[in-house]
């Protein structure tokens, strides 16, 4: 029941969104709060302590992927006459390793010897809890791997409500709950950013920049320098500050720039040190950008091809030593057609991709379920419940999934030449919350009696190499968690463009 004291918390809450920059922007000056669940979702501590150990083994599995230019090449080859934008991603990987003249038993060695970038891995694995099968992998996302920072501040506010109105937490939290599962996002990726930084940064300490392309030199010129490429007009701002404030605070500069603006502004400097105009050395780039042909588009400059000019840009930064995350093979390798070659092969098969045979087993339990479309495709969906698949193509974000009545027409629509591009996914039956749940999205409260949750776990990788440091200076790759959660009868569950709402874990106690 929503009485006063639910108001009342629920009013805190979003006053402590606001202040700790937990929104997206509106207009030019104005913000609302994200949506949030005002209590968390409870875990098992066996089902948290299995993912939390396994996922850096998918950060592995994914970067000795996006490495192997023979396998690479080989998975995304038959989806490009399906889909225009991964043909035109596969020619940016090709003119980044100077692949496309090179024979397939060559590629993997001519990639190595090519590529100038650091590969930056910060991936989010996104799983549900079947109630049957447990924890299985939804998806990889590596160039959008965003929320960390929203997912450490939702579970910080449900640690002030738990303080602050109790009462209210109280009611509206699962019965049986212990502890809160901390979530550290935003300091780990700033960790595991600043290192791969102040690595480029120490190669080059050396090196005098060349002041002929630089702005006039000052006391910022040599700051170990982080660039983050956005989306025109974006209005998922207040997260990206979150973790430049945080770069910040460990005294790197940090840049934001579109495609567009970085179009003819980046130059060569010595020993292949990427240069910006008017900034100077650029040390890292981080693309929240780049992953649909929109972001290309520049309708003011004169190319050959649509997108081209913009495209041209991004591989001009690979070919630098700078620190990239996402790398075009890193997105490549997060592919849906790539998770679902890999969820289709044995462990041993697995081991190709840097993994012991153990590592390959215990990944191969977090797969999930895919199978390529073929023209036999509608018969086993026909042949299946209702709800036992779900279609998706190699789009990333919210949109791309296809459900239950509404497979069989798309099916259908298919020509031959796009099947590759498609994939079905075993659906996922996650156990919704034993109570109901108070959600709260711009200001209103709603009561949901079926919330069920998205577990997303990020992971740092610099070069195949685990890149956070714990509170015992042991490395691993986890870095935390992002808990988007929503009504069972929705099928967008993102908070960005869906129906979701942040969250975040509670252990159970049961």
């Amino acid at each position: 029941m929503i009485n006063d004291t639910s108001k009342q918390a629920s009013q805190d809450a979003i006053e402590w969104a606001l202040t700790h920059g937990m929104a997206l922007k509106t207009t030019d000056y104005s913000a609302v709060h994200t949506a949030f669940s005002l209590t968390p979702t409870p875990i098992t501590t066996a089902r948290y302590q299995k993912l939390t150990a396994s996922v850096g083994l998918l950060g592995k599995l994914v970067h000795f992927a996006s490495e192997d230019c023979e396998f690479l090449t080989q998975a995304i080859e038959p989806i490009t006459k399906g889909d225009p934008f991964f043909h035109a991603l596969l020619e940016m990987y090709q003119a980044i390793h100077q692949t496309n003249q090179q024979p397939i038993q060559q590629l993997t060695q001519q990639a190595a010897q090519s590529a100038k970038r650091l590969p930056l891995l910060i991936m989010r694995s996104d799983f549900m809890d079947d109630a049957a099968l447990g924890p299985k992998l939804i998806e990889f996302n590596g160039i959008a791997a965003g929320m960390g920072p929203f997912g450490q501040r939702i579970h910080e506010l449900h640690k002030f409500l738990q303080l602050q109105a109790l009462e209210a937490f109280s009611e509206w939290s699962t019965p049986a709950t212990g502890k809160l599962v901390a979530n550290r996002a935003l300091e780990n990726l700033a960790q595991g950013v600043a290192k791969a930084t102040f690595k480029i940064n120490a190669e080059f300490a050396a090196v005098k920049p060349d002041a002929s392309v630089l702005a006039p030199i000052d006391s910022t010129t040599n700051a170990p320098t982080f660039l983050m490429v956005v989306q025109a007009g974006e209005d998922n701002v207040y997260d990206q500050h979150l973790l430049e404030h945080a770069l910040q605070a460990k005294g790197i500069r940090t840049i934001r720039r579109t495609f567009r603006e970085l179009y003819g502004k980046l130059k060569t400097g010595d020993n292949h040190r990427l240069l910006l105009d008017g900034v100077g050395a650029i040390d890292t780039v981080y693309l929240r950008a780049g992953y649909q042909y929109c972001d290309y588009h520049a309708n003011d400059i004169i190319s050959r091809v649509c997108c081209d000019a913009l495209m041209q840009t991004r591989i001009f930064i690979e070919k630098h030593r700078v620190a990239v995350n996402a790398s075009v093979s890193q997105q490549l390798a997060t592919s849906k057609r790539v998770q679902m070659l890999l969820s289709s092969m044995e462990p041993a098969a697995l081991t190709r991709f840097g993994l012991t045979l153990d590592e390959a087993i215990a990944v191969k339990e977090l797969l999930g379920e895919m199978i390529a479309v073929t023209k036999d495709s509608a018969a086993i969906v026909a042949n299946s419940s209702n709800n036992d698949w779900v279609l998706k193509n190699q789009g990333e974000g919210g949109g791309h999934c296809i459900f239950g009545d509404d497979i069989l027409p798309k099916l259908a629509e298919l020509k031959p030449s796009e099947y590759q591009a498609w994939a079905l996914m075993r659906r996922l039956h996650p156990t919704a919350r034993a109570t109901t749940a108070l959600t709260v999205r711009k200001g209103e409260l709603q009561q949901v009696d079926d919330l069920i949750s998205e577990i997303g776990m990020f992971t740092v990788h610099i070069d195949g190499e685990a890149a956070i440091e714990d509170e015992n200076s042991q490395k691993q790759a986890y870095a935390g968690y992002l808990i988007r959660s929503k009504s069972a009868r929705s099928t967008e569950g993102g908070v960005h463009s869906g129906m979701g709402v942040l969250d975040s874990l509670v252990f159970s106690n049961k």
